[in-house]
């Protein structure tokens, strides 16, 4: 295989983590006995251009299908998020009634809606339909369509270039990374800015999260590869920030280099000297990961199988992607974890791709009086604390896997 973005042959690994189903492809109970499609799940690191990406199988298309089950208006906390950031943007770039907003990857809307209650132009693109149907019902103008460079070019034509282009938690899911940058250059306006946010690989490595690493995630990002990828397809960084989404996110704010005029801050200098002094640009940051996962399924597992040795009921909450990922990692079945809980109408009833663990409501919950209860989104693990209080009348406890296995 050839890196995404300079083309040169990839011969180093970061981590293997065996075989799975894509994470968010949740089965339905009249397919439950049909065979899983199944794809190795395993990274390697370009030593041209520093870009982490997942080797190639599955297709976009076949992971962002129309019945995708990620909402991201189910989290109180992201929606939180979603609004702070509207409110920061619209402040700083002083976004009117005159403005444009786009925001790519759209999902139910959860971020626009803040957009249109300022009375701000705005549209969305997404590709899932499950999700732009949601968009659409709260008003929203949607594009059903996945970002490309022709795209942009079209709308840019039909005078739908924008003052700030919002691409959150998305370019690390385009396997073309490339043209899905250049798009950017076509629909920002010449003074535009376009702001993208993903998780951080120095605080994936650091913060031991191998179970962010998913078929729909295509590439793992920092800084210094960014960088490269934005300067080869006409944008350039002006700025980054540290957010704490995601176990450690960055928000990078982007130009077009043929007309931004920007200046760029010392923060930019600040981390791309601090990812050199760790090491990511050098293999030897990427040769221990793989025996830092081994360590934390193996822990895991053996907790969950000296539980149900002693008779313990142990469940899951939030049919995460990550939490695939640790499932299918550590070959964990409904054996070990009878079932997952979680507040997404929409996965309830379903079953979890690879292990088949069944998705059940909260109800579920208090009639089963659970043991221990598995947190699998760990980075909003603070807001599902408070959510299942209730469970602490039964002397129920809670449990996260990442970065060590910890009960509480």
């Amino acid at each position: 295989m050839k890196c995404r973005h300079c083309n040169k042959e990839l011969i180093h690994q970061f981590i293997d983590l065996g075989v799975s189903a894509p994470s968010n492809s949740f089965i339905k109970i009249k397919n439950l006995r049909d065979s899983e499609k199944s794809y190795p799940l395993r990274v390697l690191v370009c030593d041209s251009c520093w870009l982490v990406q997942t080797e190639d199988f599955v297709n976009a298309s076949e992971m962002f299908s129309p019945d995708y089950a990620y909402f991201s208006s189910y989290s109180s906390s992201f929606l939180n998020h979603a609004r702070k950031y509207v409110e920061k943007m619209v402040s700083r770039f002083s976004l009117d009634k005159n403005s444009n907003v786009l925001e790519v990857a759209s999902n139910d809307g959860y971020l626009l809606n803040f957009v249109k209650n300022l009375n701000i132009e705005c549209y969305g693109i997404e590709p899932t339909k499950s999700t732009a149907k949601v968009a659409r019902s709260k008003g929203l103008n949607i594009i059903e369509d996945f970002f490309s460079a022709d795209l942009a070019k079209k709308l840019a034509n039909n005078q739908k270039c924008v003052d700030l282009a919002v691409a959150n938690n998305v370019l690390a899911h385009v396997p073309d990374i490339n043209d899905f940058v250049k798009g950017f250059t076509e629909i920002l306006k010449k003074d535009g800015v376009a702001t993208f946010e993903n998780p951080h690989l120095l605080e994936l490595t650091n913060g031991k999260q191998f179970d962010t690493i998913y078929h729909e995630h295509f590439s793992y990002l920092s800084l210094t590869s960014v960088n490269k990828i934005f300067k080869n397809n006409g944008l350039t960084v002006f700025d980054v920030e540290k957010i704490p989404v995601h176990g450690g996110s960055l928000r990078y704010f982007a130009q077009r280099s043929d007309t931004g005029q920007k200046p760029i801050t010392k923060r930019v200098r600040a981390l791309i000297k601090e990812e050199t002094d760790a090491g990511l640009n050098s293999l030897g940051f990427y040769s221990n990961f793989q025996k830092v996962a081994e360590g934390i399924r193996n822990e895991f597992k053996n907790f969950l199988e000296e539980q149900r040795n002693k008779g313990k009921i142990v469940i899951g909450y939030g049919a995460a992607a990550k939490g695939n990922t640790l499932l299918n990692f550590g070959n964990i079945s409904k054996k070990l974890i009878r079932f997952i809980s979680d507040k997404n109408p929409i996965k309830q009833g379903l079953y979890c791709p690879g292990s088949k663990i069944p998705i059940f409501s909260e109800k579920k919950i208090r009639d089963h009086k659970p043991d221990f209860i598995v947190i699998f989104p760990w980075n909003i693990k603070d807001e599902i604390k408070d959510q299942l209080e209730f469970t602490r009348e039964w002397g129920c406890k809670l449990v996260v896997a990442i970065p060590k296995l910890s009960i509480f």
